[in-house]
């Protein structure tokens, strides 16, 4: 199997709403995009695939190495072979993909936040940072678009968030802000044990809006320029906001199921943003 091979699988095999936007790139973007992905995909499922934090965090380290390694022409993993090509072509910082490591190495030692502000600054490292990524990769011209990268990025990782509370909680980790269930009256036992009530219900409402405003303020935010280019990342905009949409019209039943689109509804939507040029 060949580094492009691999990546090309890792990606199609993940289900993501991100694949069925790279469907629409030229062959150099789709190749970058899906090699980069496929590095997010890597480190992430070392954090949550490895029951030891120990052993974990060593293959975080591994994984830091490696990208160093790959900066420097000597790439050995077949994701960083097949991303190796794209670093320059595309203004790839090796900090960037050390940003990525760094957000996924929080999950190891950080289970809960205080408030938004905690929260944001994680979803900065694994989100922002994966969009302002992305968006070199799709076709930037302007500087102003690297914002509305990194507030759609958090967007996506909010919507996450929503959608993940049950499984999150499972493996023993709460992102909703301590400070916002105590707003609610909302125990972290009651997320744990399923149990649903009007209170965790207007937790997740105020939830919802906080994401479906950054959706708002982020489309606000790019430039006509970049806007065609950009589409890809409105793909999976619209993709992520219908997402949001059904699960608030499901009543937020995310403590015992992992709503989700299928891959047809999926690549509709896509289908609708490209040929349309909008959401």
């Amino acid at each position: 199997m060949t580094p492009e091979q691999y990546v090309q699988q890792k990606a199609a095999a993940s289900g993501s709403s991100f694949y069925y936007a790279f469907l629409f790139l030229p062959r150099e973007r789709r190749a970058a995009i899906t090699a980069f992905y496929a590095f997010c995909r890597e480190v992430d499922d070392v954090v949550d695939e490895v029951t030891d934090p120990g052993v974990a965090d060593t293959k975080l380290s591994w994984w830091s190495s490696e990208i160093a390694k790959t900066f420097a022409g000597a790439p050995t993993h077949p994701v960083t072979q097949a991303l190796a090509p794209h670093l320059q072509p595309f203004g790839l910082r090796q900090e960037q993909l050390q940003a990525v490591i760094e957000g996924c190495r929080m999950d190891l030692t950080q289970t809960r936040y205080l408030d938004f502000a905690g929260l944001a600054r994680y979803c900065h490292l694994v989100a922002g940072v994966v969009g302002e990524v992305a968006a070199r990769i799709f076709g930037q011209t302007e500087d102003a678009t690297t914002q509305y990268a990194h507030k759609l990025g958090l967007a996506f990782q909010l919507t996450n968030i929503i959608r993940d509370v049950g499984e999150d909680a499972m493996r023993g980790r709460i992102y909703l802000p301590i400070s916002e269930l105590q707003q609610f009256d909302v125990k972290a036992h009651e997320i744990t044990q399923r149990q649903y009530s009007e209170r965790f219900a207007a937790l997740m409402r105020f939830q919802a809006q906080r994401a479906h405003q950054l959706y708002d303020e982020a489309l606000a935010l790019l430039p006509a320029a970049d806007r065609r280019a950009q589409r890809p990342g409105l793909m999976m905009a619209s993709i992520y906001r219908t997402l949001l949409r059904e699960i608030e019209a499901d009543g937020f039943q995310v403590l015992h199921q992992r709503t989700s689109l299928t891959p047809l509804r999926k690549l509709w939507l896509a289908w609708r943003v490209q040929a349309l040029g909008r959401m």
